[in-house]
């Protein structure tokens, strides 16, 4: 550790944080940190006294999930796209670079998939209703039955 010109501690890259000190800088909950521990988001290791000590590396991890969740991305799709970045020790470059370019294509499926939704609410909610007068234009023969009850075109 070293000292600023004032004498504060200051943490080193390499230096571990305590679960509390993760949540202050992030601003995330003490409980959702270990929650996305069980998910396999982050990791921590046991110190001496078998309290979680987490790399400095993880803070960039926990302010991406905290991005994630405030968009409404389901934690699992998070998980995914971070799947090969490593957790034992600070992603390089390219490893951030080869995930995000996995997470921007799934963003974009997402963002694709809203613009449907958007251009249909003008026509159809997609509440299944089959309407003889919109849905039989939409959906001529009523071709969507043999899929299933409920919303089926998007």
């Amino acid at each position: 550790m070293t000292s600023d010109q004032y004498g504060e501690v200051l943490a080193g890259p390499d230096d571990w944080l305590s679960i509390g000190e993760v949540g202050a800088r992030t601003g995330a909950a003490v409980s959702a940190l270990r929650f996305y521990e069980e998910l396999g988001l982050i990791a921590s290791e046991r110190d001496g006294r078998n309290q979680r000590r987490y790399p400095r590396h993880m803070l960039r991890r926990v302010a991406l999930v905290s991005v994630a969740k405030r968009i409404g991305i389901p934690l699992q799709d998070l998980r995914e796209a971070f799947a090969d970045v490593p957790l034992d020790r600070p992603p390089s470059h390219q490893e951030w670079q080869r995930a995000s370019r996995e997470w921007r294509r799934q963003l974009e499926e997402r963002r694709l998939t809203i613009e449907r939704l958007e251009a249909e609410l003008t026509g159809c909610i997609g509440c299944g209703c089959l309407s003889m007068k919109a849905c039989a234009l939409l959906n001529p023969g009523d071709t969507l039955a043999g899929d299933g009850a409920g919303p089926r075109r998007l």
